[in-house]
């Protein structure tokens, strides 16, 4: 018995997407109660797309229900490793293996970039995100605390 076809497939973010992840990114500031803290815009997307990566999840009708946005840091410890600002997916989309299947490339294309080290963070309190981070084996570190700075803030 062969495993079912996926209803969906992962490909590489274009600037036409631009306008379905800004909507993803909000959607997940207000699962993350903060939507007021999205200040990003197609247009600032466009004109800094030279410094992130993105995969997305379309499914056959051609709806983009996922994405997972990356990109390059150099951490002194290790070296050379990827950044896993956002990986989302629409939630009457979730329980198909769609965040897994985005993470895998993401993992995947870190491999092949000989990245030593992926990071990301989840909020102590999605316990779904958590949940599926320890199912696939990731290290959760309760010890270190976000610091951001932010022109015109301090």
């Amino acid at each position: 018995m062969s495993k079912a076809e996926p209803d969906f497939r992962i490909r590489w973010a274009t600037e036409a997407d631009f306008p379905a992840l800004l909507e993803l990114i909000k959607e997940l500031a207000l699962y993350e109660k903060a939507p007021e803290k999205v200040t990003n815009t197609v247009e600032q997307m466009r004109r800094e797309k030279d410094y992130f990566k993105a995969l997305v999840a379309e499914t056959a009708g051609g709806e983009i229900v996922g994405m997972a946005l990356f990109y390059f840091v150099y951490y002194t410890w290790v070296g050379k490793s990827l950044y896993l600002d956002d990986l989302i997916v629409r939630k009457p989309y979730r329980g198909r293996g769609i965040g897994r299947a985005l993470l895998d490339k993401v993992l995947d294309f870190a491999l092949r970039n000989d990245c030593k080290r992926v990071r990301w963070q989840v909020l102590d309190w999605n316990t779904p995100a958590i949940a599926f981070y320890r199912k696939l084996g990731v290290t959760l570190d309760d010890e270190w605390i976000n610091c951001d700075w932010e022109p015109g803030k301090a």
